[in-house]
């Protein structure tokens, strides 16, 4: 099954987006990488914000990582022409909206890995970093990738 197909079966639909955002750009691509911009977690109209470990449970910001990932996923396919090219998924940086007590960064971020790996299979194995900070506008989550495409 095509990685489109996949996302497709798994309930999302990936837009047509402008990568050009002004002064950044949602995507770019060198060579045969692309590298996004953090994605928060807002996507398909659902949206999670809020401070995990105060007003969110690790549950919560779980599901705002895969809300982040697809809108990574989504820029990938806008400066790639498809999702089927891309060959793996090479890092992840995750970004969690934390409260002061709040360690268990990994477990929140596995929302958007478990994703990657759903939609991508051995392709989505990826080396990660998931770290505790303040995300603008109070989003649980901020997610950039970086892909390997054809």
């Amino acid at each position: 099954m095509s990685y489109e197909a996949k996302v497709k079966e798994l309930g999302y639909e990936l837009q047509v987006v402008d990568l050009n955002m002004g002064k950044l750009m949602g995507a770019v691509r060198t060579g045969n990488l692309v590298y996004t911009s953090g994605n928060v977690s807002r996507f398909g109209g659902k949206e999670v914000i809020g401070k995990v470990g105060r007003e969110l449970t690790v549950e919560q910001g779980y599901e705002g990582a895969r809300l982040a990932a697809l809108g990574c996923l989504q820029a990938v396919k806008n400066a790639a022409g498809s999702l089927d090219n891309v060959v793996r998924v090479v890092k992840v940086l995750g970004m969690v909206n934390v409260a002061p007590d709040f360690a268990n960064t990994p477990a929140v971020i596995h929302g958007c890995s478990d994703l990657l790996l759903e939609v991508f299979g051995e392709a989505g194995r990826h080396a990660r970093s998931a770290v505790g900070m303040q995300i603008p506008s109070d989003y649980a989550v901020e997610v950039e990738i970086i892909f390997e495409v054809k």
